[in-house]
């Protein structure tokens, strides 16, 4: 009976914790955009929220470049050195030290705050800042570390080389490193280079398959809808991709065989430009996916508030059953699109890496 009331237990939190969490906020508004937006703090409603170290470099006139670190955005703003800016509607509003600076500090909007050097002579130019996305995506890579460093261990003692895999965590990740070595590795690099591919794209798997799953754990974050960490992924593809890439590969892009001469100059620009647009689908389509689930299963929560707002509480009360139900169902979907997802982007890498380094043979046409 304990794993299933740990697992009704989990499912409770999954599906009422935001609502929850909606009803807990201080102003009681439901923002979805909110919920999956990066953020320089980690938000843990109805506890409270955790803000995040800011880092940055500061260029002055009189003192030249430096880095500044500071606890939290609070403490930024009240070192008398930044100032809080908002811009709504095309009009901005600058909070500097003072009275005014505090109340917006004490009611926490200062979170959602740009942060500008009070002085007219500095400027502020790379923020370095640690972001709920990032701190989902370091916490990923440790998670993976501790287990594979465990499984390796294991191997290193003969368990699963010279005998069975042993204990469901063993046997679990190593069905999935088989899964990618035959289905995705094999098939579209072939036996003699899937080997040199593999490490990358079995990291690249279990990367994303995990920021996928922390997404869907209360007060998490998905670090595969951030744009930027999906475009460093992609990133990661392109480069592979490129500098394995076979004489053959090259000659397609900068002069395609088998063509004339006006066709070829016409296919150069287009090749050239294949060659980023395939990996800037990776990123989009990874990023859109992922952005898509939560901001559905969120819209469907927010059901309940908008008929609330709209024809009184009973009719609130009514719409939660319906809600919750679909809610509950787009989150069991959600879980399969955290797999289909990491499945997508490493199968893709794998088959543009293939392609690359892929020898053939042509005639030219004279």
């Amino acid at each position: 009976m304990r794993p299933v009331r740990r697992f009704t237990y989990l499912l409770f939190l999954t599906v009422f914790w935001p609502p929850m969490s909606v009803l807990a906020a201080e102003d009681g508004e439901f923002d979805a955009v909110h919920h999956t937006a990066d953020a320089y703090y980690l938000d843990f409603l109805p506890i409270g929220k955790v803000e995040l170290p800011r880092i940055f470099i500061l260029r002055s006139e009189s003192d030249g470049y430096g880095l500044r670190v500071f606890r939290s955005t609070k403490n930024a703003l009240q070192s008398n050195e930044l100032a809080a800016e908002f811009v709504i509607n095309k009009d901005t509003t600058i909070y500097a030290p003072g009275d005014s600076l505090q109340a917006l500090i004490d009611k926490g909007k200062h979170l959602d705050a740009k942060l500008i050097p009070i002085s007219d002579q500095s400027a502020i130019i790379l923020d370095l800042s640690m972001t709920k996305h990032l701190v989902f995506a370091l916490l990923a890579s440790g998670i993976l570390l501790a287990i594979f460093v465990q499984l390796a261990n294991r191997y290193k003692r003969g368990i699963g080389r010279t005998s069975a895999p042993r204990g469901l965590v063993q046997n679990l990740f190593e069905t999935l490193v088989i899964f990618v070595r035959d289905d995705i590795a094999v098939p579209n690099l072939g036996k003699q280079h899937y080997q040199r591919f593999l490490p990358y794209l079995l990291t690249a798997f279990f990367f994303i398959l995990t920021c996928n799953l922390l997404g869907l754990v209360p007060f998490g974050a998905t670090a595969t809808s951030n744009l930027n960490i999906t475009a460093v992924l992609a990133a990661f593809t392109f480069v592979l991709t490129q500098t394995n890439g076979s004489k053959d590969h090259w000659r397609h892009v900068f002069w395609p065989p088998g063509m004339p001469v006006l066709v070829k100059i016409l296919l150069i620009p287009t090749e050239i430009m294949g060659l980023f647009t395939k990996p800037i689908a990776l990123a989009i389509r990874l990023f859109a996916n992922l952005t898509a689930g939560h901001l559905v299963i969120l819209s469907l929560i927010g059901m309940i508030f908008t008929f609330t707002n709209l024809f009184g509480e009973a009719v609130g009360y009514g719409v939660v059953p319906i809600s919750l139900g679909f809610t509950l169902f787009v989150m069991c979907l959600e879980v399969l699109i955290a797999f289909i997802q990491a499945y997508i982007f490493t199968i893709l890498s794998a088959l543009f890496i293939g392609m690359a380094i892929a020898e053939h043979s042509h005639s030219e046409a004279h």
